[in-house]
């Protein structure tokens, strides 16, 4: 029986390590591969073709929502499950139009890492229980909200500018902003504009307490 071919990108050795026992403990799993490294998970997935790919958010040198992109244009057939410890359902929903298959919180991964294996290989988008509670509250309430309050605007990011904002409030630079993308530093200086622009936000640092608040970042 052929067993299912699974690659694991995070930055985190023993986070690395115990995915793998977990994963290793069904026999008709297998891991063909794993890094801490964004260019080099690319890398490293587009030669050894897995069937699923367990990545990190947070990747040194390229982000996991940019490898995630890289995957959905060129390799559609592979699955991709997100793991990470932010549970932002605005940054979850974008994820989604990415294509990804899966969202797990690493608090969760021993419970939730097989059953988003199993179902992901089923076709099935599989979100960690905490994500959907969270969501459908979150999605009430701003029904609710907006019932209230008809004619009122909530800004709305694009996918882009919610990664730019993440990466701008943890401190990355223009430079390392534009390598970490693949686009050109004005790209990312038109894209800090259009984010303060829909935030009503003019300074850096209220930029930092916006993702704070949403999640984004600790």
């Amino acid at each position: 029986m052929k067993k299912l071919r699974i690659f694991i990108a995070d930055d985190h050795a023993i986070l690395r390590e115990g995915l793998c026992s977990i994963i290793q403990s069904v026999p008709e799993y297998e891991i063909i591969g794993e890094t801490g490294d964004g260019r080099e998970a690319l890398e490293k997935i587009e030669q050894l073709k897995p069937d699923v790919v367990i990545l990190d958010i947070s990747l040194p040198s390229m982000t996991g929502v940019e490898v995630a992109r890289q995957l959905r244009k060129y390799h559609p057939e592979i699955k991709i499950i997100i793991l990470t410890q932010y549970d932002n359902d605005e940054y979850i929903e974008h994820l989604m139009q990415y294509g990804v298959h899966g969202y797990i919180l690493k608090e969760n991964t021993s419970m939730d890492l097989i059953r988003a294996i199993s179902e992901v290989m089923k076709n099935n988008i599989y979100l960690s229980p905490e994500v959907t509670k969270k969501m459908v509250n979150n999605f009430v309430a701003n029904w609710q909200q907006n019932d209230k309050a008809s004619g009122s605007v909530i800004p709305r990011l694009t996918p882009r500018e919610l990664e730019i904002l993440k990466l701008i409030a943890e401190g990355k630079t223009n430079k390392q902003i534009s390598s970490m993308l693949f686009i050109s530093g004005k790209t990312v200086n038109v894209h800090r504009s259009n984010i303060m622009k829909k935030l009503n936000i003019r300074k850096v640092t209220d930029l930092v307490i916006y993702a704070i608040k949403k999640g984004l970042i600790n």
